[in-house]
């Protein structure tokens, strides 16, 4: 029996919520057997899934509660300070609306390695000299766009194209890295509009908040509402759990994945422009490793890499456990290598957690 749209026999259900599935294909029940048992099942598996999901995420509020913990005795005088605190949730904003994208996507069984250069690209082509003309509205509708085409290249690339998403969108990190570099001919271009270097000063704070934490939390909440209210969410979660059931379904599959490299691609453009107010500037090495630290956070967060099941609310919290390593790691004079061995050591053990969960739900 298919309970799930895209849902294979005895798989699990998306961790942040659970969809209404768009179609049911049932065998006649026995005579005198229960009309309701299914949906009794099905509420009970959803009920285990949602305390499943809610124990990882009170998990990694654990993480964070230990990594303040270890801040606050190592570097007391510098890491709970508020100065240090909003940095850290700027920091984790341009990186965490990235995330967001890379949710959904991962969520439908693809990924998305260019978002970095993405960024990159987007960042570059949106501080260049005849942008700059149009001003800050100018600057935000250059990145955003900009991130747009790149995602509507993968999209079609790989729903229509017929390509592996592994491929598409490495050709895109290579196509992009290569275009940002000559559109910037490698040299950092400063902004020079005032509005958009005003976002960045303590004076735009609303309520001591930096108005990058608030574009950041927008974006996860309209994301959180996205993959858990509409039909949209649950057709990406169907499609990641099996595309052909879920095209039997009725749902247009190759539609789908061109969607969500779109939205993708709108997250990266609008990191972009959220990079160019906290630097000042476009360069074609921003981005750097983006792709690495979204991935890695979308899974620890809780999201299958497999699809079928992906979690907004644990993509969040995954960025936020990486910022806080990375300042403490800062704080404390750690060299950067140290950074990436740690964060590979935690991508690893976080799919082998995940892989031991998936065995034992089947």
């Amino acid at each position: 029996m298919l309970n799930q749209p895209g849902g294979r026999p005895g798989s699990a259900a998306p961790a942040d919520a659970v969809p209404e599935p768009t179609a049911t294909l049932t065998k006649e029940s026995p005579p005198g057997a229960p009309a309701d048992r299914p949906a009794a099942g099905g509420a009970a598996a959803r009920g285990r899934l949602r305390a499943l999901a809610d124990l990882r995420n009170l998990s990694l509020v654990g993480v964070l509660a230990v990594l303040v913990a270890v801040g606050g005795f190592t570097k007391p005088a510098e890491f709970l300070t508020t100065g240090n605190l909003q940095l850290v949730l700027i920091q984790a904003s341009v990186i965490g609306v990235v995330t967001v994208g890379m949710t959904f996507v991962i969520t439908s069984g693809g990924i998305d390695l260019s978002v970095g250069a993405m960024v990159a690209l987007a960042s570059v082509w949106a501080t260049t000299l005849a942008t700059q003309d149009f001003g800050l509205g100018g600057i935000l509708m250059c990145a955003v766009l900009v991130g747009l085409g790149c995602g509507l290249v993968n999209g079609v690339l790989i729903a229509y194209g017929g390509m592996v998403p592994f491929i598409a969108t490495l050709a895109m990190l290579a196509s992009a890295r290569g275009l940002s570099l000559h559109i910037s001919d490698g040299k950092t271009q400063v902004v020079t509009v005032q509005p958009v270097l005003d976002l960045g000063l303590p004076d735009a704070y609303v309520l001591g908040i930096p108005p990058l934490v608030m574009i950041f939390a927008l974006v996860t909440v309209v994301g959180w509402l996205v993959l858990n209210r509409t039909t949209f969410g649950r057709r990406t979660v169907a499609v990641g759990g099996n595309a052909e059931a879920a095209r039997l379904a009725g749902i247009d599959v190759r539609r789908q994945r061109l969607l969500l490299y779109l939205l993708s691609g709108l997250c990266c453009g609008i990191a972009a422009f959220m990079l160019i107010v906290l630097t000042g500037s476009g360069q074609n090495t921003n981005g750097n490793l983006y792709e690495l630290d979204a991935i890695a956070a979308a899974i620890i967060g809780g999201t299958l890499l497999s699809g079928g099941r992906g979690t907004i609310t644990g993509s969040v919290l995954g960025v936020l456990v990486f910022t806080t390593i990375t300042n403490l790691f800062a704080l404390n004079n750690l060299q950067s290598d140290v950074q990436q061995i740690a964060k590979g050591a935690i991508i690893v053990a976080a799919v082998l957690v995940q892989k031991g969960r998936t065995n034992h739900e089947g």
